[in-house]
């Protein structure tokens, strides 16, 4: 994929996290991949992600920068959200987040075949509970 095809591609899959629609998910993530360094499915991945959604239900991802070098992406995003069930093992308190969000892809066949994702989970955390 050229670079232009690359970004039009992450801006897709971003736009469809965002919508919540995870059946599309099967253009974007190939049926084998990894998470964070450790072999999963992509239905490991899409339990995840209808994890988040269903404690977070407004759960947004917004693109800041998006760097490609080949066949691999760098992504700085934010993520907001209110959960409103336990999530991450803090109780709903009505209280909203805002944490940057770095990750990397590798797109392979059209698909992600890696995927790493980073945030300050003690910054998430604060920010519900306090």
């Amino acid at each position: 994929m050229s670079d232009s095809e690359l970004r039009a591609f992450y801006l897709r899959y971003v736009e469809e996290l965002n919508a919540h629609r995870f059946d599309n998910m099967n253009e974007f993530i190939d049926e084998h991949t990894t998470l964070n360094g450790e072999p999963a499915t992509r239905d490991d991945l899409l339990a995840v992600q209808k994890a988040d959604v269903d404690a977070v239900p407004d759960l947004h991802w917004e693109l800041k920068e998006l760097l490609i070098d080949g066949d691999r992406l760098a992504v700085r995003a934010v993520n907001t959200g209110t959960p409103v069930k336990e999530w991450l093992g803090v109780a709903p308190t009505g209280a909203s987040f805002e944490i940057v969000e770095y990750a990397i892809y590798q797109v392979r066949d059209g698909r992600f075949v890696h995927m790493t994702a980073l945030h300050d989970a003690s910054e998430l955390r604060r920010q519900l509970t306090g």
